[in-house]
């Protein structure tokens, strides 16, 4: 605990304590666009309305409240009906401006915020938001939202209602920094429209909300469109400029991902995000694409890559020694993969913020960060703080004789020895052993050939396929040797790092600390981070936590695509701009169809 005394006393910096209202809140530091903004840098304003926007999605649904754990909600109800007080720019990290709200205010230390509300916000029925709804809105989905919303919201200790458009909530002292803007991004639901008593239960009611779309038809299972609402009382604001430019928007559900794939070839999908190197390689030979009709292109991507790896499940004693765990990492043959089954369009991920600024990777420890470490040298690997560290390389042969005798140095120091073609372990004798636990057949291959490599140094994985029920609940407990995962990264991380890699989440069921780390560095990390007042120091506590995880050889980081992919319908139009977030489908139009 003295740890976390330093690492706070180190955040702290003189600024003023007073608050004002504001046009927009920063998670760190100052707001890209002040009070006088226009829109977006990411929209074209001028963009013409009109046409209809095909989407597509596999599954089904029986739902449409998307704010409650039973059932499978309708996709686009959240973004298209719902809105919430402040809406999120995506050309900065974690910036909000004001939507349903106006103005925002909120002390520096960040005890409370409060919100004014527009005077022209509405309900599609006519009706205004009022403070009541806000409070609402809170009450119901604290007591009986999703997991997150019952999560945060539990966090307000107090409701102020400020004259008869402003509202105040007051926070529980757990500094919890992120709150104002969590409560920024709150849904908001009208409340004469909304049954307490019936809200946990699924319905294909369509729902009452403020946002630029209506429900229109529902075809259940298989399909919802949305209009829309010519009464939109948001369209003019400058949060929305250049934004929701269709007339309508539909989504078709598919029963799988290679049907879906068909319809879009057919044109019955106007736009598909793809993720898969062979297809995007060999399958885009269509008569569509071949002509024009179809066209590919790439976006870049500052927000990081995200970490997506094979998990060591440290709580398993096989796993439990660093200098195994590393031998096993330069087992994996990235080079010859990445040539022979991705079509070499993979890039290596290197820390667990690939592709963006928060990244450690090729970047030597600031002053700050070594401050924030210092208390924990022994954690941190020299070329992980110096930033020359980089995953193994291979000669992309197949053979990798060169990192094959480097793990085995490992293994024997580790206490194991090759004998007759099997890695034993010398005081006791037993092969070294596991099971990597899988969910599809898609991945197979990766994890086929990982095998291969593994059977080389001696090594027995086996490859077990379990259906996706009993993958969840194995995955829950930790009933597990190895599993392959990914963890999804923001420019802005925040609360989610202690429920993926804190001491505590280790020892909770059901969290994303796959991996068991229970490391006092890095729970110390994750605290300076969450207490960063500005995004110098914020930057640099993140990059100090992936030096410490990194360090920890806790997975295996296997790779990422280097761009954001994506196949369209050439009437439809985009900015000349994407935000750092890649294409913002919102942002889009359409070209009347020839």
């Amino acid at each position: 605990m003295r740890y976390l005394f330093a690492i706070a006393a180190l955040v702290l910096f003189a600024s003023p304590a007073t608050a004002e209202p504001a046009h927009g809140i920063a998670m760190h530091g100052s707001l890209k666009h002040g009070p006088g903004f226009k829109h977006f840098s990411y929209v074209n304003p001028a963009a013409p309305k009109g046409g209809r926007l095909n989407l597509a999605a596999v599954g089904s649904f029986d739902s449409l409240n998307p704010l409650i754990i039973k059932g499978v909600s309708a996709a686009g109800i959240r973004g298209y009906v719902y809105e919430s007080l402040m809406a999120r720019a995506f050309d900065e990290p974690f910036s909000l401006y004001g939507l349903l709200a106006e103005t925002v205010e909120t002390p520096d230390d960040r005890s409370w915020v409060s919100f004014t509300l527009r005077k022209e916000a509405a309900f599609s029925d006519g009706t205004p938001v009022t403070v009541d709804d806000v409070v609402f809105s809170h009450a119901l989905l604290r007591d009986k939202g999703r997991p997150n919303h019952r999560f945060y919201y539990a966090k307000v200790a107090r409701i102020e209602r400020i004259g008869s458009d402003t509202i105040k909530f007051h926070f529980s002292a757990d500094g919890d920094r992120e709150m104002p803007l969590i409560m920024g991004l709150m849904p908001i639901l009208p409340k004469r429209h909304v049954s307490p008593e019936s809200f946990e239960k699924t319905s294909l009611t369509a729902p009452i909300g403020s946002g630029p779309y209506l429900v229109d038809k529902i075809d259940p299972g298989m399909r919802i469109a949305y209009r829309r609402n010519p009464n939109y009382w948001g369209h003019s604001i400058p949060a929305n400029r250049g934004r929701f430019n269709f007339d309508e928007i539909r989504f078709d559900y598919y029963r799988d991902s290679n049907s879906l794939f068909e319809g879009f070839k057919k044109g019955l999908i106007d736009i598909r995000s793809e993720t898969d190197p062979g297809q995007w390689s060999l399958a885009y030979d269509f008569p569509a694409a071949k002509d024009g009709r179809v066209e590919k292109e790439q976006f870049d991507l500052a927000i990081p890559a995200g970490m997506s790896a094979l998990v060591f499940n440290t709580r398993r004693p096989i796993f439990a020694d660093k200098r195994v765990r590393k031998a096993i990492t330069l087992l994996f043959d990235f080079e010859w993969m990445n040539k022979n089954l991705y079509h070499g369009l993979y890039s290596r991920t290197q820390s667990y913020f690939s592709r963006s600024e928060l990244s450690s990777h090729g970047r030597p420890a600031d002053d700050y960060e070594r401050k924030l470490l210092a208390a924990f040298a022994n954690e941190v690997d020299p070329d992980v703080l110096n930033g020359t560290h980089k995953a193994p390389v291979s000669s992309g042969t197949g053979r990798n004789r060169r990192n094959l005798r480097q793990a085995l140095a490992l293994f024997e120091n580790a206490g194991f020895v090759l004998k007759g073609g099997k890695l034993i372990h010398k005081a006791s004798q037993k092969p070294f052993r596991f099971e990597i636990l899988a969910a599809t057949r898609a991945q197979e291959r990766l994890l086929l050939s990982f095998a291969r490599a593994l059977k080389r140094a001696g090594i027995e994985a086996e490859i077990r396929q379990v259906d996706s029920s009993q993958y969840q609940r194995r995955k829950t407990s930790y009933d597990f040797d190895m599993i392959q995962n990914h963890w999804t990264a923001s420019l802005s991380p925040g609360n989610e790092q202690n429920f993926r890699w804190s001491s505590k989440a280790a020892a909770t069921e059901g969290t994303f600390n796959f991996a068991g780390i229970q490391s006092p560095a890095v729970d110390a990390m994750i605290h300076a981070l969450l207490a960063a007042k500005n995004r110098t120091q914020f930057v640099s506590a993140v990059r100090a936590l992936d030096r410490v995880l990194l360090s920890g050889r806790y997975v295996l980081p296997l790779f990422h695509l280097p761009r954001q992919w994506v196949a369209r319908w050439n009437h439809l139009r985009h900015p000349d701009k994407a935000s750092l977030y890649g294409y913002r489908l919102d942002s889009w139009w359409a070209e009347a169809r020839p």
